[in-house]
């Protein structure tokens, strides 16, 4: 019996979804959006991977199907904020102005239920590569495309062999020395550049790390991606923040819901 339940949140950050990549969760981002409500949604970058489109077309239904949806969320009341990232950089020519009922930002400030303000950033502009040697980001994204590449038959072997997915890319990245100090690095230029502008913390995305912890007095919430570990940050209409991650099959979750990560949950204080 398929899952009817929805859940309600009063805002829903996601990013990094690469849509026109082979890489892309566009089923499982589907089911997220059909099952999840907001008032506002925030879409925090490289929503669509111009990168990618520019080298080799790929963009099938259920890509199409997931914009759709976002615009069908829109025309029906929902608030949706459009922030591009590096990957979709095309959309920065058209801040402040709106198509079909989203609206795109370079930069927003959100402010909880509970009182803070939250800056609403992709997080390209912390990247020194990103900013001063392009041709490396587009080496590295080669790399990751390659990581991803090489996960989709080695889950394919432990499947066979009865074992749940294992993300092969992500453990390489975390495990490198340089990667983990390069996250690190990236959370406290994040919490740093939100201070400056005067805000209680920082939601973005980017490096497709997700987290929600405190870095230097200040929020920092990564709601990850749609491409390893599909995950979301909701906020909760008395401003609780929560990472929801929805990578378990359908079958597993249509009985027992959204798995929760207790990390950027409980762990977070309803006020920093």
């Amino acid at each position: 019996m398929l899952m009817t339940h929805t859940f309600r949140y009063r805002t829903i950050w996601i990013s990094d979804v690469h849509l026109g990549t082979k890489g892309c969760q566009a089923e499982l981002l589907l089911d997220f959006l059909k099952h999840t409500e907001s008032d506002t949604l925030y879409l925090v970058g490289d929503m669509i991977d111009g990168w990618r489109l520019k080298s080799a077309w790929y963009w099938p239904q259920a890509h199409n199907d997931v914009v759709q949806k976002l615009l069908r969320k829109a025309r029906k009341g929902t608030r949706v904020i459009y922030v591009p990232g590096n990957h979709d950089e095309f959309a920065r020519a058209y801040i402040n102005h709106q198509f079909g009922g989203v609206v795109v930002q370079r930069h927003v400030m959100h402010r909880t239920a509970d009182g803070r303000r939250l800056l609403v950033m992709h997080g390209d502009e912390l990247d020194a590569v990103i900013q001063s040697a392009k041709w490396l980001a587009f080496l590295g994204d080669w790399a990751y495309r390659l990581a991803l590449f090489l996960n989709i038959y080695f889950n394919a072997f432990r499947r066979v062999l009865g074992y749940k997915y294992w993300s092969l890319s992500a453990y390489l990245k975390y495990k490198v020395k340089n990667a983990v100090a390069h996250i690190g690095k990236f959370e406290e230029l994040a919490a740093a550049y939100a201070r400056e502008r005067g805000a209680d913390g920082v939601v973005c995305g980017h490096i497709h790390h997700p987290e929600v912890r405190e870095v230097g007095g200040l929020l920092y919430a990564n709601d990850g991606d749609w491409v390893e570990s599909c995950t979301a940050l909701v906020e909760h209409e008395d401003g609780r923040l929560e990472l929801l991650r929805w990578r378990e099959p359908l079958a597993e979750r249509r009985a027992a819901g959204p798995e929760v990560d207790r990390r950027g949950s409980l762990g977070v204080p309803a006020r920093v």
